[in-house]
């Protein structure tokens, strides 16, 4: 038991390190996912683009709201973005402080599916291959309008019996996936070189502003877990007040089955010193909503 409550203390004083891991754990899941799947073009004109842009993008969406469900540092910011302004004023240095670091960590892993599928091809093939010029191609510039759409269409599906006799389906395809290749080494370029540049370019701005955002939302972090921590701890407090109190209550009955009650001595004196006073529902209602809306002034 002490080692797991010597992990989670770990975890709870490297949150940061915590949510770079969980960073990483989703990207890696994001390249395994996408290996793991078998991609399929349905091969028809009113479907190929819906679905081909849809796994190359539908994915990353689903991956950046995990980012965004998995930072608790999200539910911090809201928090201190809504929360009513009290006796502490709010810092919006801070909050944007809070929401680039959320941004960059919940980006990283739709980042990679998205290179990942450009650098395989398959979804821009089955997406663009309707769009393509049929003149440019052989096999395609003698067809009817109509048959130029089937086979255009046809172009991601290799076993198809129209594209058994037609060799202009690997030229439309290499077509594609070089662009697709092209685009997808171009955006992991842009990206490697805009990290490169911010963290280069970073001494360049003001530091004291930058450590000032940093401590506070470290501050707000831990804050909010030390009230966690102490509302659980009130909690179990209170609760333990509330049963000795219906057991004492129910002394009379309790004696004629022969039962005893444990007496009061000094660990509940140490238990009133934590409850400070606090022991019916409506204080410690009055105690949390004085809490939300006039937090105390740092």
């Amino acid at each position: 038991m002490d080692r797991f409550r010597m992990i989670f203390q770990y975890f709870q004083s490297n949150s940061e390190s915590v949510m770079n891991g969980i960073c990483g754990l989703l990207t890696l899941a994001s390249i395994k996912m996408y290996t793991c799947i078998e991609f399929s073009c349905p091969c028809l004109p009113q479907y190929n683009m819906a679905y081909g842009l849809g796994i190359m993008f539908v994915p990353p969406i689903a991956l950046f709201l995990c980012g965004l469900i998995l930072n608790r540092q999200s539910l911090v910011m809201l928090e201190e973005w809504s929360r009513p302004q009290g006796r502490r004023k709010k810092d919006l240095a801070v909050i944007r402080y809070l929401c680039s670091s959320i941004m960059q960590r919940a980006m990283v892993a739709p980042a990679a599916w998205i290179i990942v599928t450009l650098l395989d091809g398959k979804c821009l093939i089955c997406a663009f291959s309707g769009s393509m010029d049929p003149e440019n191609f052989v096999d395609f510039a003698s067809a009817s309008p109509v048959q130029v759409q089937q086979l255009l269409a046809k172009v991601p599906c290799k076993d198809e019996e129209l594209m058994r006799n037609n060799t202009s389906h690997k030229a439309v395809s290499s077509y594609l996936r070089c662009w697709s290749q092209a685009l997808g080494w171009s955006i992991l370029l842009i990206l490697i070189i805009a990290a490169f540049l911010a963290r280069w370019l970073r001494p360049c701005f003001n530091q004291a502003a930058l450590m000032q955002a940093r401590h506070w939302s470290n501050y707000i972090d831990i804050e909010q877990k030390i009230f966690e921590e102490t509302c659980c701890e009130h909690s179990r407090l209170f609760a333990h007040k509330c049963i000795l109190h219906f057991f004492e209550s129910m002394r009379q009955e309790i004696k004629l089955h022969s039962f005893s009650l444990p007496r009061q001595g000094k660990g509940t004196e140490g238990e009133e010193d934590l409850l400070r006073g606090i022991t019916d529902q409506d204080q410690v209602n009055k105690l949390l909503k004085t809490w939300y809306y006039e937090k105390p002034p740092l």
